[in-house]
């Protein structure tokens, strides 16, 4: 456990990678929303700044491996003590950034959008069962984000340019085919209804096996990977 601790420290030696960053790609997408909120005449817009930093946890992701596996298996790191330090770390910053939404969130109630009448961080759906809901979500969505770009990441390093985009090709054509096959069948409604019914929490919830996978997966290759 002491080792995994000190994979943690070992990541968050670079604090700007899982803390200054984040933190300044959403004060900017925080800023800038205002001021656009501030010059329109109207209220109530719904801005979507405040996901720029969920995207930028995929580059955090990439990042947390390419950066600092080689220098941990200089270090004698063993492969399952570096992915659960990165994975520990991962958590630990998107719980930050979950906690950061939602303080935004019950700020921006508080002061009527900031002064704006707009919404930046209360998203509509993804608060409309508490502030409790809405963490849990950004929790699970910013480590998604980490997930994947760590998941291509490894990828990367244990095949190469070559396979990582074929394999993102292949994504897409399923997506495609995905979305042509519903299109096919009429089913957009049964689709639309699921999602509605499951709401934000029940897809959050049905994001979990698919994270765990993706985590397993994750670590399967990396045992594999060069550094």
């Amino acid at each position: 456990m002491n080792r995994t601790l000190s994979v943690v420290r070992l990541q968050l030696v670079n604090t700007q990678t899982f803390v200054w960053v984040p933190l300044l790609v959403l004060g900017g997408a925080f800023l800038v929303t205002m001021t656009i909120f501030a010059l329109l005449p109207v209220e109530g817009i719904v801005g979507g700044g405040a996901q720029a930093p969920m995207w930028y946890f995929l580059v955090v992701g990439v990042q947390s491996l390419t950066l600092t596996f080689p220098f941990s298996q200089a270090l004698s790191v063993t492969r399952r003590e570096f992915y659960l330090g990165t994975v520990l770390t991962a958590l630990l910053a998107s719980a930050a950034l979950a906690v950061t939404y939602v303080l935004g969130g019950l700020l921006e109630e508080a002061t009527g959008g900031f002064g704006t009448g707009s919404v930046f961080f209360q998203v509509p759906g993804v608060w409309s069962d508490g502030w409790a809901v809405a963490g849990l979500v950004y929790l699970v969505l910013s480590f998604a984000f980490f997930k994947v770009g760590f998941f291509c990441a490894v990828v990367y390093k244990r095949f190469g340019t070559l396979v990582l985009t074929a394999g993102l090709i292949v994504l897409a054509l399923l997506v495609l085919v995905a979305l042509w096959a519903i299109t096919r069948a009429e089913a957009w409604g049964q689709v639309g209804a699921w999602v509605a019914d499951a709401g934000v929490l029940g897809l959050t919830l049905w994001s979990l096996p698919v994270l765990a996978l993706l985590a397993l997966a994750s670590y399967g290759l990396l045992r594999r990977a060069l550094p």
